[in-house]
């Protein structure tokens, strides 16, 4: 077998997909649906917020190596609700920013939770 045919059909390197280029430690985590969120709070009366807030701070803490990760995020969130409000949306827009993008949202994307059920719905679709 020629040199070339053996480079050819020798071990093929797969060809990673550019967003999967965008963090030091994996692959960002894909996008939940933010309805199928809101109606999940909604039916387990808030407690899906436990499990959602969780696994957005273990994923922005696996993806980019910074936050305070998922079982300090639901301490925080148990015990110092409102704190959690601002610390998820700075996380991720910090985790946007140090890919080099600009981050859609800040920290004080929380203050949309001071106004009653339409603020939490466009905090939701934000963060």
């Amino acid at each position: 077998m020629s040199a070339r045919r053996r480079e050819r059909h020798g071990r093929r390197r797969r060809r990673t997909p550019d967003h999967e280029h965008t963090g030091p430690h994996r692959t960002a985590p894909a996008p939940r649906g933010i309805l199928f969120a809101i109606v999940l709070v909604i039916v387990t009366l808030g407690i899906y917020s436990l499990s959602w807030v969780s696994k957005t701070q273990e994923e922005v803490k696996a993806y980019s190596g910074n936050g305070i990760g998922g079982v300090l995020g639901l301490v925080i969130y148990i015990l110092l609700s409102p704190v959690t409000w601002f610390v998820v949306p700075s996380e991720v827009g910090k985790m946007y920013q140090a890919d080099g993008r600009t981050a859609p949202f800040t920290g004080w994307t929380g203050l949309w939770l001071l106004l009653p059920l339409v603020g939490a719905v466009v905090w939701f679709v934000k963060v």
